[in-house]
């Protein structure tokens, strides 16, 4: 078992940056692969980054260039830097754990954070 204990998001104008921090205890997130997903009202849940534990990434095209996905394996935290918000950027923000890098679909990740609101305005 993993518990994911988020941190971070808010209000910010466009334009700006947020980092988002993801704490895992129970068993070592060095195990998983990390990953951020992010809900926006009226839609399903979507894929926005993904973190091995050495470090290799992947992005959603949406996001790529602006975001960044990083983690601190010593700490067992994974972070989300998230840099020139759009007002579409505005969802709740989950962290997970999952077993593959080409997970997309919320069903594929084992484990979620609480979420997060990031809310970005024009």
């Amino acid at each position: 078992q993993v518990q994911l204990v988020q941190s971070g998001g808010g209000l910010v104008q466009a334009g700006g940056s947020l980092r988002l921090s993801c704490a895992a205890s129970g068993r070592n997130l060095i195990n998983y692969v990390a990953g951020w997903l992010r809900q926006a009202p009226g839609k399903e849940r979507e894929f926005v980054a993904a973190i091995r534990w050495n470090g290799g990434s992947s992005y959603a095209d949406s996001v790529k260039g602006r975001f960044t996905v990083s983690r601190d394996n010593a700490k067992n935290t994974v972070y989300l830097q998230m840099n020139s918000l759009k007002p579409e950027d505005t969802a709740v923000y989950y962290c997970a754990a999952g077993s593959y890098m080409s997970s997309r679909s919320a069903y594929e990740w084992h484990y979620w954070g609480q979420g997060t609101q990031v809310t970005v305005s024009s």
